[in-house]
């Protein structure tokens, strides 16, 4: 027997915990096009598994199903490509979100193009999860969490924030209109700033092209949508540090971010070299330990399973859109973006990712909160 049977005996033996069949009849079944896949697979792990799929070597009726199951069957931690061991090494042995190293998020995704972005997230680009609880379509589900995020923070008109991120400057926006404050918002992407600029041209908001570690001065308010998880847990006390001292004893902060279950210090190999580089999900653990001290946590709000629907919408948007994007956007990387989409669905529905906003106060609130929902 050859080695390219070998391989392929072996993938199929592990497909089969997570009830995957080569080439069978239900819709989340694999289907391959490429015989080369199975050592491909077994070399590089989940790396492999994604670029395989962006050179067309496999195909299935249902990404997300498939790769759900093998979320599931927990086959990424029996197949490690050396990718995911260099990873390892590196994230031990250095600081992938330096200052030097934080703009590579920006340019490399973010800037992609704001007609992407545009045609896939909705009447508002938020680039975050939506509020589903009493919202029946993606517009409302954002613009129900722009809401649950300004009543969390008690904004008052004449009241000053920061934005952490503030991508392309709806949050700002929305709090500028509906609460009557102003603000700065600051990103590491010239698209985003430059769009978030035009956006809130004519209200009381400034948006900056900064590093958050370079914000010194005082706001009434502080938040953080969708942000965090390009932070890096060797920056993670830095990042709460910058918060504090930017509120007063009074104040309250927003942390708006995708959790993990464990914690890592490090992403996932395809996640890193195609989607988002040097990013890295936070833990709870990982979380109060680098805001100890510093905080008071009010409350914690888990609504991981809104993400799930949340991309189902923005899946559907762009699938409807490819085809009057620019060109740029080719076959390769529909795929990519096909499996990044479809795995964050499964990551979610898998309940392996959270969701979490996070309200803190530097002393702690008098009496406590009651905290809306």
């Amino acid at each position: 027997m050859g080695a390219g049977s070998l391989a392929r005996r072996r993938v199929e033996a592990l497909l089969a915990e997570a009830d995957v069949r080569i080439g069978g009849d239900r819709e989340w079944d694999l289907q391959p096009r490429d015989e080369r896949l199975w050592t491909r697979l077994l070399a590089q792990g989940s790396l492999g598994l994604g670029e395989s799929y962006m050179d067309g070597w496999w195909d299935t009726g249902s990404l997300d199903g498939l790769l759900l199951r093998l979320i599931q069957a927990r086959l990424g931690e029996k197949v490690r490509g050396l990718a995911e061991l260099r990873d390892v090494l590196v994230a031990r042995l250095s600081n992938p979100q330096t200052r030097g190293r934080s703009g590579e998020v920006g340019r490399r995704h973010y800037d992609l193009g704001n007609d992407l972005y545009a045609a896939m997230l909705g009447k508002r680009l938020v680039y975050s999860c939506g509020y589903w609880r009493d919202a029946a379509d993606l517009d409302a589900a954002q613009e129900a969490k722009l809401d649950l995020v300004c009543r969390k923070l008690r904004l008052q008109p004449g009241m000053r924030v920061l934005d952490i991120g503030c991508g392309w400057g709806e949050a700002l926006k929305f709090a500028a209109e509906r609460y009557g404050v102003s603000g700065v918002g600051v990103t590491i992407s010239a698209e985003q700033a430059a769009y978030a600029q035009r956006l809130c041209a004519g209200l009381p908001i400034e948006i900056r092209l900064q590093d958050y570690r370079d914000v010194d001065e005082r706001f009434d308010a502080v938040f953080s949508i969708g942000m965090f998880e390009h932070v890096g847990v060797r920056n993670y006390r830095a990042y709460f540090e910058v918060v504090r001292r930017c509120l007063p004893p009074h104040g309250l902060f927003l942390l708006h971010s995708i959790g993990s279950n464990v914690s890592r210090n490090r992403t996932d190999p395809w996640i890193a070299r195609y989607i988002f580089p040097n990013s890295m999900l936070p833990s709870a653990a990982q979380v109060t330990r680098a805001s100890e001290g510093l905080f008071v946590v009010e409350d914690w709000h888990n609504f991981g399973t809104d993400y799930d629907r949340t991309l189902q919408a923005w899946r559907a948007n762009v699938e409807a859109a490819w085809e009057r994007l620019d060109p740029r956007y080719d076959e390769r990387f529909r795929r990519m973006w096909r499996f990044y989409l479809a795995g964050s669905m499964a990551t979610f529905r898998a309940r392996q990712a959270q969701l979490w906003q996070v309200l803190m106060s530097p002393e702690g609130v008098p009496g406590g909160l009651a905290v809306p929902r």
